[in-house]
């Protein structure tokens, strides 16, 4: 089986997926395609019509996305634990705990977003609202923590993936101060080569066009 990965480094919507390949011993059925949907020649579209990464090809043309269809997908071709429980109190807890990782993710990146505008054109109350989302989100995952087990899931993943954007996005931000017990597990993440292989940094490819290409169509 190849399966193709249309990706970039940047983003921590491909990175919760590339973590899952790496935790569920799929690196060699997955071709990572680098991708960046900015690009004037980009044919993304042609793989995901709404122009974003991450994008999954299967063999018979078929693509997935956005990045929650590509894990589920993922997590039945491995013969692992899941990463999402088919059932039970363990499944939900999962999810909301992925949808937890996404509120921050979607916060962080919107705030970013906001930020870079010009400075005429920013909202300063936008950039507060998504910043108090950020650090509430933050909040309740230092709550969660507790509720972990060694066994990772794709919750798991999703609540790390979003802190890794926090700090690449923010690396002036004390998160850690006030939240011990997360910053512990922080760091326990880190140490696994899945997540210390897939630290974000900025790409940008020489056929850009002159575009803005910090602005990430992410899904």
């Amino acid at each position: 089986m190849s399966l193709k990965l249309r990706y970039n480094p940047m983003s921590p919507y491909i990175r919760k997926v590339t973590v899952m390949i790496a935790e569920t011993g799929l690196e060699d059925k997955v071709e990572r395609v680098l991708t960046h949907p900015w690009t004037e020649n980009s044919d993304i579209s042609a793989v995901n019509p709404l122009g974003k990464v991450p994008a999954l090809e299967l063999e018979d043309g078929t693509s997935l996305y956005d990045s929650l269809v590509i894990c589920d997908y993922l997590d039945t071709l491995h013969d692992g634990p899941k990463m999402i429980p088919n059932s039970g109190m363990e499944r939900w807890f999962v999810l909301r705990c992925h949808a937890l990782g996404m509120g921050v993710t979607d916060a962080a990146a919107l705030h970013l977003f906001e930020r870079r505008r010009q400075e005429g054109q920013q909202s300063p109350g936008w950039i507060e609202r998504q910043w108090r989302a950020v650090t509430r989100g933050l909040d309740q995952a230092e709550q969660e923590v507790d509720e972990f087990t060694d066994q990772l899931d794709l919750g798991q993943i999703c609540i790390a993936c979003a802190i890794g954007l926090v700090d690449f996005r923010n690396p002036d931000c004390s998160w850690r101060d006030t939240r011990p017990n997360l910053s512990t597990w922080w760091d326990k993440m880190m140490a696994r080569p899945s997540f210390a292989d897939t630290v974000p940094y900025d790409w940008v490819p020489e056929d850009h066009g002159g575009i803005n290409v910090w602005i990430e169509k992410v899904a």
